[in-house]
């Protein structure tokens, strides 16, 4: 069965390197599913969750946007932060978006204080949903998880 070769990499690592069988991501048209020999396709990415399938294995991420691009032997996705479910701290996320919400309703702020902050609040609350998914354990269940499907 073909795979896919998917590296995710942010300016400072590579988050992920591996062979796997389906990806699912949030870009600013939808979200969408890469499967094996998908056609080529340049996209920009959105803050969400990025789904990868590898057998009965599921991981997820959490990203905060970029640039995807799909090859036919391979998926490159930039991104400015991606964070593995694993690694996320659901306590210190909701730390920093209600002190971002605070900011936006304490005090007047310019157009472009407005987009930072509201880009940090739309990060976080996508943070705290992929560690949250993962405390459940949703994060390492195969799709045809009794649990995951009553999701």
């Amino acid at each position: 069965m073909d795979k896919i070769n998917f590296k995710i990499a942010t300016p400072e690592k590579v988050v992920f390197k591996e062979e796997v069988d389906q990806i699912t991501l949030p870009t600013i048209a939808g979200e969408i599913t890469i499967l094996p020999n998908h056609i080529p396709l340049v996209g920009v990415l959105k803050p969400g969750e990025i789904r990868i399938i590898n057998g009965k294995e599921e991981k997820h991420l959490a990203v905060s946007g970029g640039f995807i691009e799909v090859l036919a032997d391979k998926v490159v996705l930039l991104a400015d932060t991606a964070e593995r479910a694993e690694e996320l701290d659901v306590e210190r996320a909701e730390a920093a978006r209600k002190r971002a919400e605070e900011a936006l309703t304490q005090k007047r702020v310019d157009a472009k204080e407005f987009a930072r902050l509201t880009a940090m609040i739309e990060k976080e609350t996508v943070r705290i949903r992929v560690a949250k998914k993962h405390r459940m354990g949703i994060g390492s269940k195969g799709l045809g998880d009794k649990k995951y499907n009553q999701e």
